[in-house]
């Protein structure tokens, strides 16, 4: 493995050779030196297709004097390192007792994997401290509402082309429908209007069924905010001209990843499908429509509050790990839409329930309350 002071120890003939010389020449020699046992030295960095390294380092420079900034950029362009991104910031207090005035560079850049060792040598020598990390790799995020478009990986084992339990599954017709829905879906582009859908006699009775029963109860399941959302809806008929959180929604084809439907959230949009579920079990659907969408999500949506906390759990998922969707996409939702049931119990006069974490039931059945009001807002 390389070190300093075997760098350092390179035989230079005749006179002294000036700092850029010498990166020169310890370049030419670097590419035959001994072997390091890591695939670039102790220095971590990414190696792309054509075999250069992208690395992160922070240069920090004294006040004192002004040359180090110079030689500094001298090195970059002699190791030819193509620049991707640069900052500066005072330096911070450390070992070194920076002085006012003193700098600190952080530095993203491009280097032949070959050269980074010596690379990183030859900057040791002009600036105070050099210090290098990894690359942190983020999963992609959207940064503009109009990125929502690539939010679209879908969840397909309740799809009705895969899911055999699913009661469209031996329907064509259905499936046919279903496939125009998801046209619809893919099609939209965030701003363009949303697509008008004329609905078949039977998804309009289904969506009666579905619409009456879960009305009726309503009052004694559903807490406070949600009624009063529910009441508003029903009266401008359709979300009317006020706008009260500034949610949108945009289609979706059908049950989406968490991430991408987190952070949908983010930007105040909720991702809803337009599909009706199957006619055969109008109380009881495998996967989200419609139905589940606007009389379980939609209504809590036009609470301030909960938008806010919707939307602040989005921003908490850009760029998030696997694990913290996962922790984002369950437990603090549930966690708040028990309690918010529990408080519009208690405010009605009404004993609080015992246990409202059971899952949905997997096949039609039972009571309509224990699938779509378990999981409305």
């Amino acid at each position: 493995m390389k070190t300093d002071n075997a760098v350092q120890s390179v035989p230079f003939g005749g006179r002294r050779q000036s700092l850029i010389e010498d990166a020169r020449k310890e370049r030419a020699g670097g590419a035959g030196g001994p072997p390091s046992p890591g695939p670039h030295g102790d220095h971590p960095g990414f190696e792309t297709k054509d075999e250069r390294v992208v690395l992160n380092v922070v240069v920090a420079l004294s006040n004192e004097k002004t040359s180090g900034f110079f030689k500094t950029g001298k090195i970059f362009e002699t190791f030819e390192a193509k620049l991707l991104h640069v900052e500066s910031r005072p330096a911070r207090k450390g070992k070194n007792n920076p002085g006012p005035g003193d700098l600190e560079f952080f530095i993203r850049c491009e280097v032949h994997g070959a050269d980074l060792d010596v690379f990183i040598n030859s900057l040791r020598k002009v600036a105070d401290d050099i210090r290098t990390f990894p690359e942190e790799r983020v999963p992609w995020f959207p940064r503009k509402i109009k990125e929502l478009d690539r939010c679209k990986l879908l969840i397909t084992k309740f799809d009705p082309d895969v899911d055999k339990e699913h009661p469209g599954f031996s329907d064509p017709e259905y499936r046919k429908r279903r496939a125009l829905f998801s046209d619809l879906a893919l099609s939209y582009k965030q701003g363009d209007p949303l697509p008008t859908v004329e609905y078949t006699t039977e998804e309009v009775a289904t969506w009666r069924e579905v619409y009456s029963t879960l009305r009726s109860i309503y009052p004694s399941m559903a807490c406070r905010q949600f009624l009063d959302a529910l009441q508003q809806l029903e009266r401008e008929c359709g979300y009317g001209d006020e706008q009260k959180t500034g949610f949108q929604l945009r289609p979706a084809v059908g049950l989406l990843s968490a991430r991408d439907f987190l952070a949908s959230l983010a930007f105040r949009v909720f991702q809803c499908t337009q599909y009706i579920r199957h006619a055969s079990t109008p109380m009881h659907s495998p996967e989200p429509d419609c139905c589940h969408e606007l009389l379980g999500h939609v209504p809590m949506l036009a609470d301030k509050e909960f938008a806010e906390f919707s939307q602040e759990i989005g921003l908490a998922s850009l760029g998030a790990s696997d694990e913290d969707i996962e922790k984002l996409s369950t437990t603090p939702e549930s966690q708040r839409r028990v309690a918010r049931y529990q408080a519009g119990r208690q405010a009605a006069g009404r004993p609080p329930r015992a246990d409202r974490s059971a899952p949905p039931p997997q096949r039609g059945g039972d009571s309509p309350a224990k699938h779509d009001l378990c999981r409305a807002g």
